[in-house]
């Protein structure tokens, strides 16, 4: 390889973004060998190590290379053939980095798979295709969702063994589906897969050509987690003072989440004194580097313009975006002990960097993994889950975890072993951590409801308006053109003599949409209701017009199913976030890396390109008239 090539391979490595995964399923479930097939059909096992792994498989009496003995590292995993311990694992393909947790499906060894799933962008959820939806599949589940996972990538294996049935992964898939409604995880995918023989692993499966999905290295590769890091909430627990003389007082730490720049205001916590940065460092052995600014998990020594009383365990912040500062809080926590939740005894809760004595004061309840209920308190066993209420002997700077994972969570410690007997997800006490086990809102509340229809069919109508009747889905970033463009497409069809009508977010929600917020929750509803009222239109043979930014693939493909895959027309506004900010003219975008706005699509909320749209737009490039040409060519 030539000097040039070498620099080449280093810079495209260097632009490749990283993505962490687990893996969780029952016993035999195959996630070991899912996760050999990956790494084998990937290219990313060695040869040496290929000939050591099919020498081990000999000795075991196996013909071919057995491929879970590539994660299986521990001496007791080789000789009981199952996973222990989290077994991680580092690989790359040309379009992406990888961390991957292979973590134990045996319901004594959960607390590891929390583990796994506690730092991962998505997580596996095998499923056996002979035994359907298990008890461990709901465990693994819920917890990947009480971890703060944002989105669950769901395995059907062994399709072989049932002859790539698609009547067995569709009833798998609409059982999951009822089962993770009440969960609120917002992404959820499904992908038929054997990995034994390797279906759908790496390559697309030639024994079911009724699956046109992605395989699943392609979602890995493909997945949107950029947005996922918390940028917005700055939290910096100070781990130690760096005082070499009277000229310099640095304070050291990594960032929990947000992002710091120089000259910002800071609040300092507990004391509630501000000042503002004057330098941000990066110690080295070698030597010093200044920066502009630190982001999230960057280690750092930051100095104030002014001396204030900040000692280890203090914790900047920004003014207006602070955590709450409390003893008394509420948490979701899993019990990690052999020995059960003692009520009366003190325990050490460590959060961030701080330390102190902490109080069970009350079980609320425990959690029916089974129904995703709640059952009765009384106290934790091991791998039981609950919600406990607790008192700590000094103040903690608390966020929930839903909010913020990074000074959201916390562990239990034993006083007399040390050993850690608990993790725990800091809960708002208002939120209903369990309301995802009520009602499916998409569902009809009864059984007696019959779709009617009128005297004259779609067809008939279509014909005398002389246009097929489209959906047209408008979807990027705030500040992208969606509106602009849509309505003078819809101006265009007007004058063509098409039938059609523009729905308009805002305007939506000042109607029709007026009792729904923002929560993630709220805005999957918006959008399934705005796709009912699109496939009203096209059964009127009226042509609709849909701009809404839409952020993930799950939102628009439950759109496509609601309004017809035949009628469905995805247009992506590809234009780059930086062109969008500079557009911005009510300055959302600033507002929402102030902290001042949560939940801002591109910013603190991700966005999801779609995979396969009918047309992209780059609005920085085309202008309107030449957008609405482009559009005028996928007219039907």
């Amino acid at each position: 390889m030539s000097d040039q090539n070498i620099i080449k391979f280093l810079e495209d490595s260097a632009k490749c973004s990283m993505l962490r995964f687990s893996t969780a399923g029952s016993v035999d479930d195959g996630k070991s060998t899912l996760i050999g097939r990956l790494l084998h059909d990937s290219k990313n096992i060695y040869e040496d190590q290929l000939d050591s792994l099919m020498k081990r498989s000999v000795k075991r009496g196996k013909e071919s290379l057995e491929l879970a003995l590539v994660t299986d590292g521990l001496k007791a995993e080789q000789e009981q053939g199952i996973t222990i311990d989290v077994a991680y694992r580092y690989f790359s393909t040309p379009k992406r980095k990888f961390i991957l947790a292979d973590t134990p499906g045996h319901e004594q060894y959960t607390r590891n798979m929390a583990t796994g799933a506690s730092t991962a962008d998505v997580t596996i959820i095998l499923i056996d295709a002979r035994k359907g939806i298990i008890t461990q599949t709901r465990r693994h589940s819920f917890i990947a969702s009480l971890m703060g996972v944002p989105r669950l990538l769901v395995a059907v294996n062994k399709m072989d063994v049932v002859d790539y049935s698609q009547e067995t992964f569709e009833k798998i898939k609409t059982d999951y589906i009822d089962f993770a409604a009440k969960l609120g995880i917002r992404d959820v995918r499904f992908i038929p897969v054997s990995a034994l023989e390797g279906d759908n692993i790496v390559l697309p499966s030639k024994n079911m050509p009724w699956y046109h999905g992605e395989t699943l290295i392609e979602y890995l590769e493909n997945v949107y987690n950029q947005a996922d890091a918390n940028l917005i909430d700055f939290r910096f627990p100070v781990q130690f003072i760096i005082n070499p003389d009277a000229s310099f007082r640095g304070y050291a730490g990594m960032l929990s989440s947000g992002v710091i720049r120089v000259g910002e205001d800071i609040l300092a916590l507990p004391s509630m004194k501000k000042s503002r940065v004057k330098t941000i460092e990066l110690h080295s052995a070698s030597n010093n580097h200044q920066l502009s600014e630190a982001r999230a998990n960057q280690s750092v020594v930051i100095t104030l313009e002014d001396q204030l009383d900040v000692g280890r365990g203090s914790m900047l912040v920004r003014p207006g975006n602070a955590p709450k500062v409390e003893t008394n809080f509420e948490a979701m926590v899993i019990w990690m002990s052999e020995q059960a939740l003692d009520i009366n005894k003190q325990y050490f809760v460590r959060h961030t960097i701080n330390e102190a004595r902490v109080l069970i004061t009350e079980v609320k309840y425990k959690v029916d993994i089974n129904a995703l209920s709640r059952k009765p308190g009384g106290v934790l066993e091991l791998n039981e889950i609950g919600r406990l209420s607790l008192h700590s002997t000094a103040p903690l700077f608390l966020d929930s975890y839903q909010a913020n994972r990074g000074t959201g969570n916390f562990i239990l410690i034993d006083p007399d072993t040390f050993a850690t007997v608990a993790a725990g997800m800091i809960m708002d006490r208002s939120s209903q951590d369990l309301e995802l086990l009520g009602a499916d809102p998409q569902k009809p509340r009864s059984q007696n409801l019959h779709h009617e229809s009128g005297l004259i069919e779609r067809k008939t109508r279509e014909q005398k308006f002389g246009h097929s009747a489209s959906t047209y889905w408008f979807t990027g970033l705030s500040g992208s053109g969606k509106s602009t463009i849509a309505k003078a497409f819809e101006k265009k069809l007007f004058e063509n003599n098409r039938p059609c009508y523009l729905l308009d977010g805002d305007n939506l929600r000042t109607g029709l949409n007026k009792d729904l917020g923002f929560s993630a929750k709220d805005r999957q509803e918006n959008l399934r209701r705005v796709a009912e009222v699109a496939k009203l239109f096209n059964e009127a043979g009226i042509s609709t017009i849909c701009a809404f930014i839409s952020p993930t693939v799950q939102d628009r493909e439950q759109a496509r199913e609601i309004i017809g895959a035949n009628s469905f027309r995805e247009i992506y506004l590809s234009t780059p976030l930086n062109v969008c900010e500079q557009r911005d003219p009510h300055q959302l975008y600033q507002k929402a890396r102030l902290g001042e706005i949560k939940n801002f699509t591109g910013i603190s909320a991700p966005y999801e390109p779609p995979i396969k749209p009918d047309l992209i737009i780059d609005t920085n490039r085309l202008t309107i008239e030449e957008a609405v040409t482009l559009l005028q060519k996928i007219t039907t």
